[in-house]
């Protein structure tokens, strides 16, 4: 079933996801090459936790940390380590859920580790353009197979992939609620877009080929099978009469 919010109880949705963006960018000013991810989960969960939030990844069906964080190949599901330190040219999508007052907001962004490759940079810009296409098509009367074609479309045009084991999803009252998001699909399919549905629009795209594996050893981590580059983003929408409202923003990571 499909929870539909209030415009008061999108706004509590805003908040939480507002942190969601704050707690990345201070993840984000960490970043740097002899850093390890285990360092970064819990410098991230600490601010999370002096703001007033809850990391919701943090015993999620026993998921061990309170950030995904996935570096080069891993796609998503990374489990942050203090044995994983990150070097130049490497490419870490930290992915954030936090509950703050109730209200459940959720975000990615994927950060270059030093000087990077123009094939990853490429990657990375793709991607979150893919991201920012999908939203235009969150508005109200359009259906979610928009999204997903318009998220495909424009991935594969520039020579990408899209995973397809893995999908964005609603959110708000819950880290996970219907429907569905995939980054795969056909236009005028799937669920209705209505006022007042909160959904997390989250391209997860590969440099080569679309299909994952994921690890026997921790039952978490989903890497490329070909062992190229992947990169994630993710935002809170809210479905509006004129279009998207984005609940959570990057603008408190590019404005560093």
């Amino acid at each position: 079933m499909i929870l539909l919010k209030t415009k008061e109880e999108i706004e509590l949705i805003r908040e939480s996801a507002l942190l969601v963006g704050k707690t990345l960018a201070e993840v984000g000013r960490h970043i740097c090459p002899g850093v390890t991810t285990g360092f970064l989960d819990r410098l991230g969960e600490q601010f999370i936790r002096d703001h007033g939030g809850i990391p919701l990844c943090k015993g999620y069906e026993g998921f061990p940390s309170a950030f995904c964080i996935s570096v080069n190949d891993v796609v998503v599901h990374g489990i942050p380590s203090d044995s994983v330190y990150l070097k130049d040219g490497d490419n870490v999508s930290v992915d954030c859920v936090i509950e703050l007052n109730g209200y459940v907001g959720d975000s990615a962004y994927t950060f270059a580790v030093g000087e990077v490759s123009p094939a990853t940079q490429r990657l990375m810009k793709v991607t979150k353009e893919a991201l920012f296409i999908g939203l235009e098509k969150c508005k109200v009367g359009n259906r979610v197979g928009d999204i997903s074609h318009a998220v495909q479309q424009h991935c594969e045009k520039n020579g990408y992939s899209v995973v397809r084991e893995l999908c964005g999803h609603g959110v708000g009252f819950k880290m996970h609620e219907s429907p569905n998001v995939p980054n795969y699909g056909t236009v005028g399919t799937g669920p209705l877009l209505k006022e007042g549905m909160v959904i997390a629009v989250e391209p997860m795209v590969c440099m080569g080929s679309k299909n994952v594996k994921f690890s026997k050893e921790d039952g978490w981590t989903c890497r490329t099978k070909d062992g190229k580059m992947a990169a994630h983003y993710e935002h809170t929408v809210a479905i509006g009469l004129d279009g998207p409202d984005i609940l959570s923003s990057f603008e408190f990571i590019e404005n560093n």
